[in-house]
């Protein structure tokens, strides 16, 4: 069992930044690959970003991409979303979750661990 917590959300103006942090409790997520989500209210959760477990290769969704950065960082054991020219439709729950799929995870069902959620919300 994985037990994963992001940290980082909050309020911030469009146009400005916020970096989400992704760390297991109590066990390392090493071996699997990472992805981050997110849910607006009244809309299915949608992909947003994920990472090889080498933290080599990000894949982003068409939406983020050119403004959000995945990276992550095996000696501190965290995964990083770093999000810059934040838009108002980036408000959002976002979940950071770990997948054992050996290609890339674009879908929920391909992950088996989930985080809590950090609550994003960009003002206009």
């Amino acid at each position: 069992q994985v037990q994963l917590v992001e940290s980082g959300g909050g309020l911030v103006q469009a146009g400005g930044s916020l970096r989400l942090s992704c760390a297991p409790s109590g066990r390392t997520f090493s071996g699997y690959l990472i992805g981050w989500f997110r849910q607006a209210p009244g809309k299915e959760r949608e992909f947003v970003a994920t990472i090889t477990r080498s933290g080599v290769t990000p894949y982003y969704a068409d939406s983020v991409k050119g403004r959000f950065t995945i990276s992550r960082d095996n000696a501190k054991i965290t995964v990083y979303l770093q999000m810059n020219s934040l838009k108002p439709e980036d408000t959002a729950v976002y979940y950071c979750a770990a997948s054992r799929f050996t290609g890339w995870a674009t879908k929920t069902y391909e992950y088996d661990y989930w985080g809590q959620g950090t609550q994003v919300t960009v003002s206009s």
